[in-house]
């Protein structure tokens, strides 16, 4: 696996998809770990079936480590749903928007004209549409639903201009997450 993909899956894993600590300070214990097959069928069910099919799937485990369950061949990398957070949110992306999440997830600017594709047909975990690094909901962050749906990420400010920018968007039709910042991208609902 590339390397990029297992710095993406670990910082994925350090910034919130890992489970938050309790009200005593103790992070809880590691739920039981799922078998592979569980692993790969739930990474399956982000993209459609001829993309997750061919695609790697690799699990981050409770320790933040990231491994390869499946390899694949055909540029896609899918993560399974993981059961700590409060929402589906498996999700699938192609190599540009790996480089694009690497980014984010560094604090680094992400690659210009590298335009990536991201799947979460099963929905994801909520979200602030302002702040690209937000952990929880407050009172300035404007914090969205989101359900299954697909994103583009990587592309110019002209095509970002096109659709709505809005702090509280409607979910319902495509709109701009993370409006103005070097992470913006389209949101693009599919049910």
């Amino acid at each position: 696996m590339k390397r990029s993909t297992l710095a993406l899956a670990a910082a994925i894993a350090t910034l919130g998809l890992l489970p938050p600590p309790t009200a005593t300070g103790k992070t809880p214990a590691a739920p039981k770990p799922r078998d592979d097959s569980a692993l790969v069928t739930s990474a399956m069910r982000a993209a459609p079936p001829d993309v997750a099919r061919d695609a790697t799937v690799i699990d981050i485990g409770a320790d933040g480590k990231a491994r390869t369950v499946r390899e694949g061949h055909n540029g896609f990398t899918c993560m399974a749903d993981n059961p700590e957070t409060p929402g589906p949110d498996p999700m699938c992306m192609d190599a540009n928007a790996m480089a694009w999440a690497n980014a984010w997830m560094g604090h680094q600017p992400p690659p210009t004209g590298k335009v990536g594709l991201m799947y979460m047909l099963e929905g994801g975990t909520d979200a602030s549409n302002t702040d690209p690094y937000a952990k929880q909901p407050n009172a300035s962050n404007h914090w969205v639903k989101t359900g299954p749906h697909v994103m583009v990420v990587g592309a110019d400010d002209a095509f970002y201009a096109q659709y709505p920018k809005s702090e509280d968007p409607k979910t319902g039709a495509p709109y701009v997450m993370w409006p103005g910042s070097p992470y913006q991208h389209l949101m693009v609902p599919v049910k």
